[in-house]
């Protein structure tokens, strides 16, 4: 069963671009057939993948007012497994063009509707704000991962971005659920770091993944290069973390569909 998913956040300059990028790699290195859909107008995860938006003949942005385009708007990569629906600076105009469309904060899921057929998982990145286009995102997708900076303010972006899946559940009747916060660029050097990860883990128990994002150049060199960054060092640590969170996402995966088995074959007997 495809499973979508959105890396969202209402604070900027929290990682969620990158957790896009190498999380969707690390689940195509898993075997996992991914597409990374780039929901941003600056289009960096479209970049980070190595593609020059200028040249694109077809975006997300074609994709949303013309669902029948979104094979031909999908673009290969690098990666065994990977594919993008990118984005250029035309992603701008979606909100303008689609203002009188009464199921605009849809059109994103239904678009996505045949591509559920050809991919296990669909990793969306969000933009940092919560306009149409990140509200399309969470729409379209069955859970979300929230990245958070290991730095002051994190709690804050957190509770508002937590807020508003609560009222998008009970104003729009989504089902979606929380996949975990995810704590980034994180430096085990500093008081402040570890402060943030206490806290956070304080308030969440249950919610944030184990695997943590340390603050890495090689992570921060690698969309130069338009390569994941276990394409441009995979020994790196950055590298080695977005393995292990892949690792701990998918062995989550599996528990809950082991326990769903359990629980169908127990109504089953019952």
């Amino acid at each position: 069963m495809s499973r979508t998913i959105a890396i969202v956040n209402q604070k900027g300059g929290v990682g969620k671009t990158t957790t896009a990028v190498n999380f969707a790699t690390g689940l195509a290195l898993a075997e996992q057939q991914t597409l990374l859909v780039d929901m941003d107008p600056q289009a960096n995860a479209t970049m980070s993948l190595g593609l020059t938006p200028a040249k694109l003949e077809s975006t997300v942005f074609d994709v949303l007012l013309k669902p029948e385009v979104l094979h031909k708007a999908i673009c290969s990569t690098s990666v065994t497994n990977l594919a993008v629906l990118p984005a250029n600076t035309d992603l701008v105009s979606a909100e303008i063009e689609l203002v009188n469309d009464k199921k605009r904060v849809f059109r994103l899921r239904e678009a996505l509707a045949t591509a559920r057929e050809r991919f296990s998982y669909i990793i969306i990145d969000c933009p940092p704000s919560l306009g149409m286009l990140t509200v399309n995102a969470i729409c379209a997708s069955s859970s979300i991962i929230i990245p958070l900076q290991c730095e002051y303010y994190s709690l804050e972006g957190l509770s508002r971005t937590l807020e508003a899946v609560r009222i998008f559940r009970e104003t729009l009747g989504l089902d979606i659920e929380i996949a975990g916060l995810l704590l980034t660029m994180f430096d085990s050097r500093t008081n402040l770091s570890r402060e943030v990860a206490s806290d956070v883990r304080k308030h969440f128990p249950d919610k944030v993944f184990s695997t943590v994002i340390p603050r890495n150049v090689r992570v921060a060199e690698a969309p130069g290069y338009g390569k994941p960054v276990m394409l441009y060092d995979v020994a790196s640590r950055g590298s080695q973390a977005f393995l292990e969170l892949t690792e701990e996402f998918l062995t989550s995966e599996a528990r809950k569909a082991a326990r769903s088995r359990v629980r169908g074959d127990t109504r089953r007997v019952g």
